[in-house]
């Protein structure tokens, strides 16, 4: 397990806004540091000095609009709630710092500037971050000292400079309705841009300055509309002039389900059109809405989803991920695209059976992070049709990348018909009958795929999964439905979670499609997850001991008879009763009679996604019921083990409970 767990892991891949610049942050068994390259040979250069395991996370990397800077945010745990809390994985008397760095390009020396996170550049260097819901200002040249730059009732969430800096746009949280203002200097009154009893987001200047798009909500929390019928959250694109203020409506969104709103991605790159990402034809995809004729152009049809879009600083090409490619495998795959937005010529950059990811355009080059089934990720260069993958050289010498056993893709069917995806690890020869494992991703809105995720706490179940492969388990990594990557149906379906829990008929069918196969001992399945994943894992332990027969819960969710606050007032849902019971016989904990399963909990208790006392109050109900458990608390780490002997002891931990169970005989012999 510790050397599977030596992957490297980039993350926070960013580019120049001039010259042939790139920037990454590494994760080397915990170390994590920052990476600089510059073309044309775009050779690495560690910038800083964090040598210790120590659970500091890097992130928000960005460069300066002259490209003379790099900033970044060391501390807290942005993959959850509560991201700016301070991180102490390693149990120190003294809390370690949040705070914003920078680094000078040109010294190479790095330096923090401030306790804060949440930052902005704007085009004249200027630093801006949020904190505690108001707008500071920091000086990269040190001459002055931290200070707020304006007050303002309510709670700002987003900010947006003008293309020539001199004006600041803003949105700002006054309960059920969120303003979109702007700020110019201390003398001049805010300007509020068309304000409404409604929900406005994500500010986007027009290239000149003179307009500002932006999404536009419901307000309020409105009527008690039945909780478990599925509904249409609609969602319109405006454009506003900022001189008047006057806003129009440009598109709004189709009202269907599909057509409901979610966050995504949402550009002004030119003077003449919006780009925006919709799920309103099934699969998350690109358009092009013109601002004359109000008409919307789709830019990347298909049966496929697309992610990790970026802008490139000129503005006229889009770079992103997707699931597509000329094999049936590729739908459990990640292959690079890039879009001309004044052609709307679509190219796919990468192809074949390797994972690439989060692209970014350096100049005319394109970075991006790349892996294989083996090989996990790395900062690659596509250069025309060249590529030069970078730091291949740090991979440790011990890493088993020869070892790895590239996982095969299957598909079965969930009993109400529909088709259910995954990757099934195994390594070759071994017993005639192995035992199995059945594998539940978190999220649930993640696609496992086949080879290293492009995400961190997702490379370190690729990794346990590996070496329980190579321990001699056959692993059936499922893809249930919630997760993303199979279109909108698959991804929201109704009576998900608390309001069925549909999504479990998934979880059995994979566990009886691994029991069928002949070479699975059937009478030895196990099952494991983490988070959603923790929360399935329990509902096939409890209730269905007989096919899963040992499970190690990670951070599960168990309890959700609390997901509907009592209502105060008159009106009240009209299933609010049957809402709450549906709730109730979601959990794990309505099943316990029936858990007769062996089963490890393991949750640490910082955690900011799943409360230790979900964990803690199951423990519990399972002592007054003398149920047998064993059980391991982590203090002090996160949902995402921050530290990276934690993550490698999680994988320990779970690998030894499986095999105890389902490899050695009662006497503990193999």
């Amino acid at each position: 397990m510790e050397q599977v767990g030596k992957f490297s892991f980039p993350s926070e891949l960013t580019s120049s806004p001039v010259g042939e610049k790139i920037a990454w942050a590494m994760n080397e068994q915990g170390k994590r540091n920052v990476y600089f390259a510059e073309g044309p040979d775009f050779s690495p250069v560690k910038l800083t000095q964090f040598n210790e395991d120590d659970g500091q996370e890097i992130s928000s990397l960005r460069f300066s609009a002259d490209g003379h800077w790099l900033l970044f945010v060391r501390g807290g745990d942005h993959g959850g709630g509560n991201a700016s809390s301070t991180v102490n994985a390693l149990n120190m008397p003294t809390l370690p710092k949040v705070e914003i760095w920078k680094i000078n390009l040109s010294t190479q020396k790095a330096e923090a500037v401030v306790e804060g996170d949440d930052f902005f550049i704007g085009p004249q260097n200027q630093l801006l971050f949020l904190k505690s819901g108001q707008v500071w200002k920091a000086d990269l040249m040190d001459s002055e000292k931290p200070a707020q730059l304006f007050q303002v009732k309510g709670y700002v969430n987003a900010l947006e400079f003008s293309p020539d800096g001199k004006k600041l746009a803003f949105t700002v949280s006054r309960g059920g309705h969120q303003l979109l203002g702007i700020y110019e200097n201390q003398e001049t009154p805010i300007h509020w841009i068309a304000p409404s009893f409604h929900r406005y987001s994500q500010p986007k200047w027009s290239p000149d300055g003179s307009q500002i798009a932006f999404i536009k909500t419901l307000g309020g929390s409105g009527a008690a509309f039945p909780l478990l019928e599925p509904r249409h959250v609609p969602w319109e694109i405006w454009v506003a002039d900022v001189k008047a203020g006057e806003g129009k409506m440009l598109w709004k969104a189709p009202e269907t389900l599909r057509g409901s709103y979610r966050y995504g991605f949402f550009a002004f790159p030119n003077a003449k059109e919006l780009v925006f990402e919709s799920y309103h034809e099934g699969w998350q995809h690109l358009f092009a809405l013109d601002l004359a004729s109000k008409n919307i152009q789709p830019l990347t049809p298909g049966e496929y989803m697309v992610e990790q879009i970026k802008l490139n600083a000129a503005g006229d090409v889009l770079v992103f991920s997707a699931n597509t490619g000329s094999a049936k495998e590729d739908l459990d795959r990640r292959h690079v695209g890039s879009l001309d937005l004044k052609s709307k010529k679509l190219t796919w950059e990468t192809s074949g059976e390797g994972i690439e990811a989060y692209p970014v355009k350096a100049g005319e080059k394109l970075a991006f992070l790349s892996a294989t089934p083996q090989r996990s990720h790395l900062v690659t260069i596509k250069s025309g049709n060249e590529t030069k993958l970078l730091q291949e050289s740090s991979i440790p010498d011990d890493f088993p990348q020869s070892q790895l056993v590239k996982p095969k893709q299957i598909s079965f069917k969930a009993p109400d018909g529909t088709t259910v995806y995954g990757q099934l690890f195994e390594k070759e020869g071994g017993a005639a009958k192995k035992p199995g494992v059945v594998f539940i991703h978190g999220g649930p809105q993640r696609q496992m795929l086949l080879g290293w995720s492009y995400m961190d706490y997702y490379s370190n179940t690729y990794a346990y999964n590996q070496y329980l492969a190579e321990l001699g388990f056959v692993v059936l990594s499922v893809n249930y439905r919630l997760g993303i990557g199979y279109g909108y149906e698959f991804h929201r379906p109704a009576y998900g979670y608390y309001q069925g829990a549909v999504e479990y008929q998934d979880i059995k069918a994979g566990g009886e499609f691994l029991a069928a196969l002949t070479q699975v001992d059937a009478d030895k399945i196990g099952v494991y997850g983490g988070s959603y994943g923790g929360y399935l894992t329990a509902l096939a332990l409890a209730r269905d001991s007989d096919l899963f027969k040992v499970g190690v819960d990670i951070h599960g969710v168990h309890d959700l008879d609390g997901r509907y606050d009592l209502p105060e007032g008159y009106e009240v849902a009209p299933d609010y009763e049957k809402a709450k019971e549906v709730a109730w016989k979601s959990s794990p904990i309505a099943d316990l009679a029936t858990w007769k399963s062996p089963v490890l909990f393991i949750h640490s208790d910082d955690d900011r996604n799943v409360e230790v006392s979900q964990t803690t109050d199951l423990i519990r109900r399972f002592e007054e019921l003398e149920k047998p458990y064993e059980a391991v608390l982590i203090p002090g780490d996160t949902h995402h083990w921050m530290k990276w002997e934690n993550m490698v002891r999680v994988g320990n931990l779970t690998a030894d409970f499986l095999k105890k169970h389902l490899m050695e005989k009662k006497d503990g012999r193999p």
